[in-house]
């Protein structure tokens, strides 16, 4: 009977197992099951046998994702009954299941937590930090307490596997019930000096979210956090490097000191230095002084502890994740010094080999460590070039870094990225704005100010090309660009100005035209005698009717221009003020009765027309100037006709002149043209508000967090805060030892503490001090007066002490005279 049932039971497990390969090859061929009907659904999950069980929580868990949570909501009660199953993998479904479900229904998830507790207490430890994690995920308040004392007995637990889902589990407690952050705080420093690595890491996530500003739990920690930092997981060590900037900011003030300047870095004048000097040479001492000055510059000071972060970094610049590589980045160059982030500057271009959109991140935190620190990037100019297959946003950042670190190339690579900028600018059948782009590029390579001369002038040859060129866009935005050089030096660009005057012809774009037309009115008065400025006027005025509206209104301030020279240079002339002017005739020279009025004889001789005098022909400039007004009088734009109004009342009274000189020939300031990522350089490097930018609004992305500053000098924390604690037994032993006799004194002369104080080991380290009281003692020395106030308080003090023996032993004195009495009578 025995082997009939064993042989029983083998077949039916070996059905099982053939039927279990034979509905997985089914669900491997369709990839999606057919739904079955709900009540053949409940008959699964309420059978007996396991597999079955098992394919229905498979089923309902695939709705649950596909679906709204009413549809698998009856399936509810079915489920939390297999929660106390033996297998793992229905254990495992069901605890998917209910942390969907369970805000929906909380009172039947209540059933199931003595179960969960249940598991808490479970041989395997994955099962026992699978159930802390589900009792943690379940969100209803009235188990907080119990998640507490969960988390409580999973922080002091054997497994790391455990600990770590404690951890996890603190701020979904913090969550659930605030009121309960004491405990958590408790349960976290004790995690956040947990031996294991991965353990850490979460308690540092958990430390993030739940007390980020309580830097104090911190400080015993800080060295082991950061010997572990190599070992933890990915988002260990982005939880770990986030916290650290933080923490360094707030702990280790900037110091720097003033070295003496490498040979190739020395930018000093070369005045000659004076070798001898009188002895009351004043002038000599501080010309002296201030060239070394010059010859001198700030370098960090790091702090020890702080170095020891930044060393510990480096290892993770060959981290396989992205973002380690930029949150390594990001601590170089905000804590550390140019050597540094020298150093994460390879491991930052390499990311440009990931996917696209990996990339996209990773040329945005480039363009900013670029924006300030161009030099280290020169040497991998050809990860910059632009591909045929990069989309426009990828493109043009590569077009900036190319702009950015073209001063700081050698000429060979200059020439290069010119030529590269250069095919751009000319391939028509590119997109328009790769070719716009590319302009502005070129521009921006000449308006550096660390590009030579020589370049500059090689640039703007470049652009001058495209004046001829069939594309209006392209002409317009060349010139726009030019505009922006000869204004940078107006001097040594008047032969420019000419030969854009020449091709004022060839340019068909109406802000071509008003570009070329404002740079020859405002460059009009550089060289008054070989100036073509009248003679582009006068041609222009013939076909003022046919102009845009751009370029009519530029024609117009080049006639007011032109005209305001030809006044400044033939001023109208003045009375002059020795002549007296001449009385006029009295009004009443005669009086006619006969008439009955009045006859000035002199006003008659006046009035009457001679002909000896004749009307003066104006100037050619001024008719010009008059002959626009007149054309623009009867113009169609309110704009032009308003505009003309004010040039003619500025320039109608010669006293006017100098008003209007002010207005129309004032010192423009010289353009530049800023980097297209310059208005996102506050943001901190990796942040995503870096790369949605202005976007993102004014302060960037909700939830972004700016660098703090950097602690000042003196409010920082004390270092010995960061000191390993030891035993006090061990410690006061080792002090007794190695101290000498002669070291303690000295400790007692120089300090105002008590002698036990002097004698405590945590007092001679300075450990037990707090930050006050050291920074007290550093600021201000003793005086006599405070020595002597001192000796006398001690004094009293041990007259009061020996008072208080004395009554002291007297009262005993007493007591035991007292007993003795009684004795002796008891004896008697």
């Amino acid at each position: 009977m025995e082997s009939i049932s064993r042989i029983s039971s083998l077949l039916e497990t070996a059905r099982d197992l053939t039927l279990e390969a034979a509905n997985n090859a089914n669900n491997a061929r369709r990839s999606t099951p057919k739904e079955l009907p709900s009540g053949q659904l409940k008959k699964l999950l309420d059978s007996r046998s396991e597999r079955e069980i098992l394919e229905g929580l498979r089923r309902v868990v695939t709705m649950s994702y596909r679906q709204p949570p009413s549809q698998t909501l009856p399936f509810f009660s079915h489920v939390i009954k297999n929660v106390a199953s033996p297998s793992l993998a229905v254990k495992k479904l069901v605890y998917i299941y209910l942390l969907q479900h369970a805000e929906h229904e909380p009172d039947t998830a209540l059933l199931s937590i003595n179960t969960i507790q249940k598991s808490l207490t479970d041989t395997n430890p994955h099962l026992r930090a699978l159930a802390l994690r589900v009792m943690s995920s379940i969100r209803v308040p009235v188990i907080s307490q119990i998640v507490s004392l969960g988390i409580k007995r999973g922080a002091g637990d054997m497994s790391p596997l455990v600990r770590r889902a404690a951890a996890l589990a603190i701020p979904k407690c913090y969550r659930l019930d605030p009121n309960t952050e004491p405990q958590l705080l408790e349960y976290l420093s004790t995690l956040l000096g947990d031996k294991q690595y991965f353990v850490a890491g979460a308690a540092v996530a958990a430390f993030l979210e739940l007390c980020p500003d309580r830097l104090d739990l911190l400080h015993p920690h800080y060295r082991s956090l950061v010997q572990k930092l190599v070992d933890m997981d990915e988002w260990g060590q982005l939880a770990t490097l986030r916290l650290m900037m933080v923490y360094a900011r707030k702990c280790f003030p900037r110091r720097t000191r003033k070295v003496q300047k490498t040979p190739h870095s020395n930018t000093t004048s070369s005045k000659p230095t004076k070798s001898t000097k009188g002895f009351y040479d004043t002038e000599s001492d501080s010309e002296e002084e201030e060239e070394k000055e010059q010859n001198m510059e700030e370098i960090a000071v790091l702090d020890p502890d702080l170095e020891l972060l930044l060393k510990s970094c480096q290892p993770l610049l060959q981290s396989r994740n992205a973002a380690v590589v930029v949150a390594v980045a990001r601590t170089y160059l905000y804590l550390g010094t140019p050597e540094y982030l020298i150093q994460a500057v390879g491991p930052l271009v390499s990311l440009l080999r990931s996917a696209g959109d990996i990339q996209h991140i990773a040329l945005h935190n480039i363009v900013q460590v670029c924006l300030t620190h161009p030099e280290p990037f020169v040497k991998y100019y050809t990860h910059f070039l632009v591909r045929s297959t990069d989309a426009p946003h990828i493109w043009r950042l590569k077009l900036e870094l190319l702009t950015l670190i073209f001063p700081y190339a050698q000429l060979r690579l200059q020439s290069l990225i010119l030529a590269e900028l250069s095919h751009f600018s000319h391939s028509g059948s590119l997109d328009p704005t790769l070719v716009k782009e590319s302009v502005r590029a070129i521009g921006r390579c000449s308006q550096s100010p660390a590009t030579s001369p020589q370049t500059s002038a090689r640039c703007l040859r470049l652009l001058l090309k495209h004046i001829g060129s069939a594309d209006g866009h392209l002409v317009a935005e060349s010139l726009e660009v030019i505009r922006h050089l000869i204004q940078r030096n107006p001097s040594a660009h008047r032969t420019t100005v000419v030969r854009l005057a020449k091709h004022l012809d060839a340019a068909t774009s109406p802000q071509a035209r008003a570009s070329i037309i404002w740079l020859v009115g405002e460059f009009a008065g550089l060289d008054s005698e070989n100036n073509i400025a009248a003679d582009v006027l006068r041609i222009l005025v013939k076909g003022f009717a046919d102009e845009a509206e751009p370029a009519k209104l530029q024609i117009v301030l080049l006639a007011a221009k032109v005209y305001i020279h030809h006044l400044n240079a033939n001023p109208p002339p003045e009375p002059s003020k020795t002549e007296e002017p001449k009385a006029s005739p009295p009004l009443l020279d005669s009086y006619h009765e006969e008439e009955g009025g009045f006859r000035d004889e002199n006003l008659e001789a006046h009035s009457q027309p001679t002909e000896s005098h004749q009307p003066e022909k104006p100037h050619p400039i001024k008719a010009l100037y008059d002959y626009i007004l007149l054309l623009a009088r009867y113009d169609t734009s309110y704009d032009l006709r308003d505009r003309t109004r004010v040039y003619k009342a500025l320039l109608a009274t010669p006293t006017s002149t100098q008003l209007a000189s002010l207005l129309l020939l004032a010192p423009k300031p010289v353009p530049h043209i800023p980097s297209p990522s310059e208005t996102r350089k506050g943001y901190v490097l990796g942040s995503a508000s870096l790369v949605i930018g202005d976007e993102g609004g004014v302060g960037g992305l909700r939830g972004y967090d700016d660098l703090p500053r950097w602690v000042k000098e003196g409010d920082e924390p004390d270092a010995a805060l960061r000191d390993e604690t030891v035993s006090t037994s061990a410690s006061t032993y080792d002090s007794a030892r190695t101290i000498s006799a002669a070291d303690r004194l000295d400790a007692a002369a120089g300090s105002s503490r008590t002698p036990d104080s002097i004698m405590s080991p945590r007092s001679l380290n300075g450990v037990g001090e707090s930050s006050v009281g050291v920074s007290a003692s550093k600021g201000k020395e003793k005086t006599l007066d405070d020595w002597l106030a001192e000796e006398s308080g001690s004094e009293e003090e041990t007259d009061e002490d020996e008072e208080e023996e004395t009554d002291e032993e007297e009262s005993e004195y007493e007591t035991e005279s007292e007993s003795g009495g009684e004795g002796d009578r008891l004896v008697k």
